[in-house]
């Protein structure tokens, strides 16, 4: 168990947490959420002891491990992969790496006879020796090839890399586990996997996530911060979300019982406080009315943009047609021959690990790259808005953010843009604000406002949920549902690939094209993929065969 007990936590005359108090119990995972800025990184800091409260303290019982996810990247550069997984585990690496300098001696004395056999039974009593096959098994299901299961950190790419660390705060089954966004840059399968592996986890989790479905599915508990307090709720995200709005819709209802009744002990009082026969009433209805106390409701911190994609015109029948497209990045098969038809009602996800092949479709369709092979061609009914998923070069200017959008805009007018801007939680004077400073769920608001203010009727989105909040990721699930033209999309949100896609493609490591008319649900429990794996790894044997 670990509890924080009346912890307050100053940041200058600020307090961002003020007098919290909540126990986390084993067996439980719990989903910390809150709006941008409630400080949800910043508890999991505390509760993990990176950083120090102002008053109060944290309580671990006693003898328990702790486990986080730990954000720097480069911080194991020059360790192997396997090592940095064993390490989160930290007595257990340490137990080993005193072994072997122990036996690596070419003087081996008594002493170190006897300190050897102390290490090998604590190495015993912490499963060392299945220590590499568990950490080799978190790494394959989280998507890690077993190629570079001992290569070196460095040597690995930035997915690869918060993978292997992933792997590293799960390794071990720790008492108490802290995950701070823990499927950024994870493909869906390893989301998957994920979740299955939070599921069967006994002991302590606190998680905070942006995906909803991903909090549905793992959480028993929801904390919630709003106002520098923490408030428990036992159930998952949705169950969270319909307790608070039936609390401030019955706290609403109360109140105006209340008020009414309010009203009508005052107009008593006024009619009859002076009528001497009536005077005795009138007294106990001034004390009645001094008993009444209105709730006091608290607006929510959290702010939902407004998410509204509204095309001129209409969409022909005749929408994209893609003929063999073919496409080799760095000498490697990315698009192979694909050949499809989108039609006027398609809303299509793009789905599955390979995030090069999904990038390179979408700026080859968008004009951004040539194919090596074959053709694609846009009917004349359509117009499209992109949203890609490197946007660093559309805002490396010194552009103000009105004056950023005023470009895109087909009507030149301030007012008509800053209400666009409005929208997205852009108040008038961040319209002066340079696109340059940003941060990154600003510029996807950004790119957003700069969709819908192009009034397309085609949607193409590479991975518009990273760097959004809660709250804006459910107002664009909102705003592509309600969409009434194309679209073609990727994104690792399960909930917003489930609730608007009517399509699913899934381009194969080798480049070919898996194309259904489904649910992603309906996609996933079919046995296409695990018959696609098949496919795959036969013709990559025959491959090998042949060589």
């Amino acid at each position: 168990m670990i509890s924080a007990n009346n912890v307050t936590l100053r940041i200058g005359k600020k307090a961002l947490f003020e007098d919290v108090n909540i126990k986390f119990t084993e067996g439980n995972c719990y989903g910390l959420i809150g709006a941008n800025g409630a400080g949800k990184s910043t508890f999991l800091k505390i509760l993990s002891g990176q950083l120090d409260t102002t008053t109060g303290d944290i309580v671990i019982t006693p003898g328990q491990r702790l486990s986080f996810l730990e954000q720097d990247h480069f911080k194991y550069d020059d360790y192997q992969v396997m090592d940095v997984v064993i390490m989160g585990n930290q007595r257990l690496y340490d137990i080993m790496k005193e072994k072997d300098a122990i036996y690596a001696k070419e003087d081996f004395s008594d002493e170190d006879g006897i300190r050897a056999s102390e290490l090998e039974g604590e190495f015993a009593e912490l499963d060392g020796w299945e220590a590499e096959s568990n950490a080799a098994m978190l790494l394959n299901g989280l998507g890690i090839d077993p190629s570079i299961h001992y290569a070196t950190m460095r040597d690995l790419n930035g997915n690869e890399k918060v993978k292997v660390l992933l792997a590293k705060a799960l390794f071990g089954n720790p008492d108490i586990l802290l995950l701070d966004e823990p499927t950024n840059h994870l493909d869906l399968d390893a989301i998957s996997w994920l979740e299955d592996f939070l599921i069967d986890f006994e002991n302590t989790v606190i998680v905070v996530s942006h995906d909803r479905y991903f909090l549905n599915k793992v959480c028993t508990h929801t904390a919630d911060i709003d106002y520098g307090k923490i408030q428990l709720y036992a159930g998952n995200y949705d169950f969270w979300y319909e307790s608070s709005q039936l609390l401030v819709k019955q706290m609403k209802e109360a109140n105006k019982k209340k008020e009414e009744k309010i009203k009508e002990l005052q107009e008593f009082i006024s009619r009859f406080s002076a009528n001497a026969s009536k005077s005795k009433q009138a007294t106990s209805r001034k004390r009645a009315l001094e008993k009444i106390e209105l709730d006091d409701i608290k607006p929510s911190s959290r702010k939902y943009p407004y998410i509204d994609f509204r095309p001129e015109r209409e969409i022909g029948n005749e929408v994209l047609s893609v003929e063999n497209l073919t496409k080799s990045i760095n000498g490697e098969l990315v698009l192979d021959h694909l050949t499809f038809t989108v039609n006027h009602d398609d809303k299509i996800a793009f789905v599955g690990g390979n995030e090069l092949a999904k990038t390179t479709f979408f700026k080859i369709i968008t004009g951004e790259m040539e194919p090596d092979e074959g053709s694609y061609k846009w009917g004349i009914t359509t117009s499209q808005a992109y949203f890609p998923k490197d946007s660093t070069a559309e805002f490396d200017n010194d552009l103000t953010i009105t004056d950023w959008l005023m470009g895109y805009s087909p009507v030149k007018d301030v007012t008509y843009v800053r209400g666009f801007l409005g929208r997205m939680l852009f108040p008038g004077e961040d319209g002066v604000k340079k696109v340059r400073v940003l941060s990154g769920g600003e510029k996807v608001r950004c790119l957003l406002s700069k969709m819908m203010i192009s009034a397309s009727n085609v949607l193409i989105l590479d991975e518009p949920t990273n760097h959004l909040d809660m709250e804006s990721i459910t107002a664009l699930n909102n705003g592509l549902i309600k969409f009434p033209g194309v679209i073609l999309f990727s994104s690792h949100d399960h909930q917003i690939v489930q609730t608007t896609a009517n399509r699913i493609m899934e381009i194969l490591p080798n480049g070919a094209l898996i194309d259904k008319i489904t649910t992603y649900d309906e996609y996933l429990a079919s046995d296409e993929m695990a018959r696609k794996r098949t496919v795959w790894t036969s013709s990559n044997d025959d491959e090998e065969a042949d060589a």
